[in-house]
């Protein structure tokens, strides 16, 4: 049987609900999950085989906890391993998985600094050959640096690919986690709690794997404007992982930006973004993310 991913008392709360009152009565805690997610690229490992390849390239939706049998668990889908979706087309998400993959291969051994989330983590550059952008390589430039963001990642994605091959062969010192930014667009589904135990999975994944590593966790990125349903859901939902208790673990900081991000009014500093009001832009939004990190990035790895 596969063992249960998260503690039972985590798939419990997860089925503690009304709506799942007849699964949980009927089976316990672990089994419901593995019932759910028996998928043929559930397992830790990489490459993948044909089967599993064929099988991740199929719609996220399609692989979701509960698909198999027809069952609706939206309040799983933050917590439980799955693999990203684009589209078939090459590139296709898995393609980009691969490549961060073999960014990790080369930098075998001790590194400095690993960064893991979405497209927010990503626009640090870094990824695909490219340089990183001016406000890392300003700040940051001197550390030997692995970038694992990918655009549209949401914390399932994440778990999925610290499990095939993200964290395989490397060492280190610091991590610096930002993710749930994209979990928001599905909260309708999931609700707001279940989004933040999805942070603190990537969490916990992370702290079991590096134990010595030092890691950073910012709170989601204010986005649109007060009033919007994606801006008051990420206010809600940084308030849940603030309730999560990360900080009780001496080698974790939760850092929240949302003061440097809005005007007094709660509005977004525009400048700061770009034109979506999501992403940051190069010089002034991470610029400034990169003077609020410094400090902690000194603090763990001392000066370079």
């Amino acid at each position: 049987m596969k063992k249960c991913p998260t503690p039972r008392t985590e798939c419990a709360r997860s089925l503690s609900s009304p709506r799942f009152a007849l699964l949980a009565l009927g089976l316990a805690s672990c089994l419901t999950w593995n019932s759910f997610a028996a998928e043929p690229a559930a397992k830790s490992g990489w490459p993948l085989t044909p089967a599993e390849e064929a099988y991740v390239l199929t719609p996220e939706h399609q692989r979701r906890p509960g698909a198999e049998i027809n069952q609706h668990l939206p309040e799983l889908w933050p917590v439980t391993p799955s693999a990203g979706y684009w589209s078939s087309n090459r590139p296709n998400w898995l393609d980009v998985h691969a490549r961060r993959v073999e960014a990790v291969q080369a930098a075998r051994g001790p590194i400095d600094i690993l960064l893991v989330g979405d497209s927010i983590t990503a626009q640090w550059g870094g990824t695909d050959g490219k340089p990183f952008g001016t406000a890392w390589t300003k700040a940051f430039g001197a550390f030997k640096t692995v970038n694992l963001g990918i655009g549209g990642d949401k914390t399932q994605n994440v778990l999925w690919r610290l499990d095939h091959g993200s964290m395989d062969g490397i060492e280190p010192r610091l991590i610096v986690l930002m993710i749930g930014n994209n979990n928001m667009f599905f909260t309708r589904e999931t609700g707001i709690e279940a989004a933040a135990r999805g942070v603190k999975a990537c969490v916990d994944k992370l702290r079991g794997r590096f134990p010595n590593a030092d890691l950073i966790v910012f709170k989601i990125l204010p986005a649109h404007a007060p009033g919007n349903t994606f801006y008051e859901d990420i206010r809600k939902a940084n308030a849940a992982i603030d309730s999560l208790g990360l900080t009780a673990d001496p080698k974790v900081q939760l850092i929240d930006l949302t003061s440097e991000l809005l005007k007094p009014d709660g509005s977004l500093r525009t400048e700061c973004y770009q034109p979506d009001n999501i992403h940051l832009n190069q010089d002034v939004g991470y610029g400034m993310w990169a003077t609020k990190l410094q400090p902690l990035v000194k603090r763990s790895l001392g000066g370079k």
